[in-house]
């Protein structure tokens, strides 16, 4: 911090010599005078520094960047050079995928400047907010979008700029080959923008922990994320829409194959794309590379394996259908990884040495923190009753009414017994346990469920605010318990509101019999062969049971007397929107033969040593699709009950 301090005064000399100057950032940035306040450092191992400016424009804002000194920022704008690229391929299909790309430039060897996203933030900072393990956890990203975005059309807003932004990194990071992910050099805009920072590796050179690679999966994608596309826990059809997102943008990609490679190349070698055997990119997708990349010596680009990885990774000997049925299992394998969650987890203990003793918790569901200077005394608090809501996901919520000092002033806050139990871990943060009143436990013994439990649990929590707020005065005047009580704009809406579901509005026509869900399949015949790919299902019923299934798929090619046209995909795991992406082919089927033909699918739940169980079927006419050209579309699947196969 005094090195800091030093150098800035050197800086405040050098504005009052020359009044202004323009940042190398870019020559459309003229600033007057830097902000000391603003300043600080990054706990990083390059240790970079937070630069704020004074703008010359007196109606500006102050231009923040990082300065780096000791990380070769050439790879990096590299790096950004071929996202932009990707993201113009996206745009010119009409694919906006809500790509952030922001400006570095190196400003000599091993330093330069980097623009500053406003309104970011760290996965590690918001993840955490939910505890030192927050990286374990699912909601940590969906409850500070929510935090952000109160309104439930903003919010909505939000998960889709996510949902967006999160497959085009996914696509861009494996191409890429993008190492060195963790939650530090992962952000996310308050608008639900998501972007990586600091490539520092990429073409697959990962750091190792002896014969170990670092980044084990494919790319970064983890539960917390699923957990903001689904709305919950539990897969759902924008999942369907996210797998497919990345597979149109990757298949994008894969056809500028030799675009990639051929800059690369150049820079590799610092000589004509021709000496590499590829032809020449068109101009329009190609801005220019910065001179200095030619011939410029970085490691990681210096031989042709580098080149090789970018070429494996686009996979151009392959079919649209065959790299969307893999980059499908790409999505699945990154996931299902708990390596990347225990690298999050490792670096988040890693900078807990960092963190100075003066930062105080704060509640990851609230905005900001309130006072009992700016919120005024609360006089009592009183636990009125629970409801049952529905959204973001199933449960209770506890409503409490506020009482202040100031007369008639009475406010009505809902908080779920999770939110209790922030607060209560929060407050052992800061203060001893014999302050403190004991929690409630969250834990449930037997069969007890739902309305029970949530009336058992508003007699004791009643008790604990009421310890609370009667505890000694630096616990119960702590900013904490009033930012706890200060109403969000979520009590604010549900004032006079009544928190029932709203009926689904069905999104297929309804077919004779009862409605089983909806498969997604892409039919096409080409050279003899017809082709099944299974894409995604929505809407399955759940068992009698009431637990979701375990579906697969199952086709025929009626008439089939003896059973030979069989075709089968994997299980799908306890879920009732599956995606499969697989294609399943019928080899050696005449066009003639083809109009006789009836396409018969099930859908079934596997159920190990029992009857495997029928969810919904459909039959599909071959001579009624026009199979001169691919056929996608979602197919209605109707249902005889529970029937067993």
């Amino acid at each position: 911090q005094g090195i800091l301090r030093e150098g800035l005064e050197d800086v405040k000399q050098f504005f009052k010599a020359n009044g202004s100057c323009r940042l190398p950032l870019s020559p459309s940035l003229l600033v007057k005078g830097i902000v000391p306040r603003d300043c600080s450092y990054f706990n990083s191992n390059a240790v970079p520094l937070k630069l704020s400016f004074q703008n010359v424009d007196p109606l500006g804002e102050n231009i923040r960047v990082i300065f780096k000194c000791g990380d070769d920022l050439r790879q990096d704008m590299l790096t950004l050079q071929m996202i932009r690229i990707m993201n113009k391929i996206w745009v010119q299909e009409g694919l906006d995928m809500r790509m952030v790309i922001f400006r570095c430039f190196s400003t000599g060897r091993g330093r330069g400047m980097v623009e500053m996203i406003p309104n970011a933030e760290t996965l590690r900072k918001i993840q955490v907010e939910h505890g030192v393990t927050g990286s374990f956890k699912d909601r940590p990203l969906a409850d500070w979008l929510q935090k952000h975005n109160p309104e439930e059309d903003e919010y909505e807003k939000a998960v889709e700029n996510f949902i967006y932004s999160c497959a085009g990194c996914c696509v861009a990071t494996y191409v890429l080959g993008i190492c060195d992910r963790h939650n530090d050099n992962i952000m996310l805009k308050t608008t639900g923008h998501m972007f990586h920072i600091d490539f520092g590796r990429f073409l697959g050179h990962a750091q190792m922990f002896g014969n170990i690679k670092r980044d084990r999966a494919p790319f970064v994608f983890t539960s917390d994320m699923a957990y903001v596309i689904n709305g919950g826990d539990k897969p759902s059809s924008r999942f369907h829409d996210f797998v497919d997102l990345c597979c149109q943008a990757y298949n994008l990609i894969r056809k500028h194959t030799h675009l990639f490679l051929n800059l690369l190349g150049l820079v590799r070698a610092g000589r004509g794309p021709h000496t590499q055997g590829f032809p020449l990119p068109p101009p329009a997708l190609t801005p220019c590379l910065p001179s200095q990349m030619l011939s410029c010596g970085i490691p990681e680009l210096s031989d042709l394996e580098d080149l090789k990885y970018v070429y494996d990774a686009l996979r151009p000997q392959d079919s649209d259908a065959d790299a969307t049925t893999y980059f499908t299992r790409l999505i699945e394998s990154s996931l299902g990884s708990v390596a990347t969650k225990l690298n999050f987890f490792i670096h988040n203990l890693a900078q807990m040495k960092f963190t100075g003793s003066d930062v105080r918790p704060t509640l990851s569901f609230a905005p900001r923190t309130h006072t009992i200077k700016t919120s005024g005394r609360i006089r009592d608090v009183f636990l009125c009753r629970h409801e049952r809501v529905f959204n973001p996901s199933k449960g209770y919520t506890y409503v409490v009414k506020v009482q202040r000092e100031s007369p008639g002033e009475v406010a009505f806050v809902q908080r779920t017994f999770e939110e209790f139990q922030e607060l209560h871990n929060k407050l052992r943060l800061l203060f001893p346990s014999s302050l403190l009143p004991s929690f409630p436990s969250r834990f449930v013994i037997g069969r007890s469920r739902g309305e029970a439990v949530a009336e058992r649990r508003k007699e004791e929590l009643n008790g604990y605010i009421w310890h609370l707020i009667h505890a000694a005065p630096e616990v119960a005047e702590c900013d904490l318990i009033y930012t706890f009580f200060h109403p969000l704009p979520r009590d604010e809406k549900a004032a006079g509101t009544n928190s029932t579901p709203k009926a689904a509005d069905a999104t297929w026509a309804r077919p004779l019999g009862k409605v089983g869900g909806e498969v997604k399949l892409s039919i096409s015949y080409k050279n003899n062969k017809l082709f099944i790919m299974v894409m995604h299902i929505r809407g399955l019923p759940p068992l009698q049971d009431g637990n979701d299934p375990d579906p697969y798929v199952k086709t025929y090619l009626l008439p089939d007397p003896q059973k030979t046209t069989k075709r089968k995909t994997k299980v799908a795991r306890k879920t009732c929107n599956p995606t499969y992406n697989e294609m399943l082919v019928y080899d050696g089927i005449p066009r003639g033969d083809l109009q006789q033909r009836e396409l018969r699918l099930s859908v079934l739940s596997e159920e190990g040593f029992w009857e495997n169980i029928l969810l919904g079927e459909v039959g599909i006419r071959l001579r009624d699709l026009d199979l001169a050209q691919e056929k996608m579309g979602w197919f209605a699947l109707g249902s005889r009950g529970h029937g067993t196969l």
